[in-house]
């Protein structure tokens, strides 16, 4: 009888061990792809002011994605332009490479390819000017970007940051994600 306890004893111990190296395995396998997708695929990244209100708040937190990832007309992007911020800066595209865009600073009116935006995102008309002229040309591998709060942001308008190269951009915005009440997709 005690051969059969002592048999079930470490028997019982064997599956212990066992079901604690399965549950140490899944644990470092989930924590890796964890690691692996936010390297590679996703960030989270913070809205610093008020440049894209009313679209984006003040600290909202975005998950962001570079994957297989050509900006296009519309999108919002987070960029880095150290020569111009040091921090990420979220924006929209408004024109990529080879369109040309002019803006009416008398009617607000901005056009791209001589055609009129039809931006319901916006805060108010584009009246304010900087220190770039128009029409311009987007340059190949570059984008044209701008706030949707227009007379509150820093953009394209300004030479500073002026057409962004591509290699610039970290990635599309896919959603916010914080505050919760408010999480969803953006346009």
């Amino acid at each position: 009888m005690r051969k059969q306890n002592k048999a079930a004893a470490e028997e019982e111990a064997s599956r212990f061990h066992s079901e604690l190296f399965d549950w140490g395995e899944a644990l470092l396998i989930s924590l890796a792809t964890v690691i692996l997708i936010f390297v590679f695929g996703v960030r989270i990244i913070g809205v610093q002011g008020s440049s894209m209100e009313p679209t984006l708040q003040d600290a909202n937190q975005l998950l962001v994605s570079n994957l297989f990832y050509t900006p296009q007309k519309g999108d919002i992007v987070i960029l880095t332009k150290d020569s111009f911020m040091e921090s990420p800066i979220v924006k929209r595209v408004i024109a990529t490479e080879g369109d040309t865009v002019d803006i009416d600073f008398d009617t607000g009116v901005v056009t791209v390819n001589g055609e009129v935006l039809e931006e319901e995102y916006i805060a108010e008309p584009t009246t304010t000017f900087y220190d770039v002229t128009f029409p311009q040309t987007v340059p190949e591998g570059c984008i044209f970007v701008m706030g949707d709060n227009r007379n509150h942001s820093t953009d394209s308008r300004y030479a500073a940051l002026g057409m962004v190269d591509t290699r610039y951009v970290i990635g599309k915005v896919l959603m916010r994600i914080y505050p919760f009440n408010e999480i969803g997709t953006v346009s």
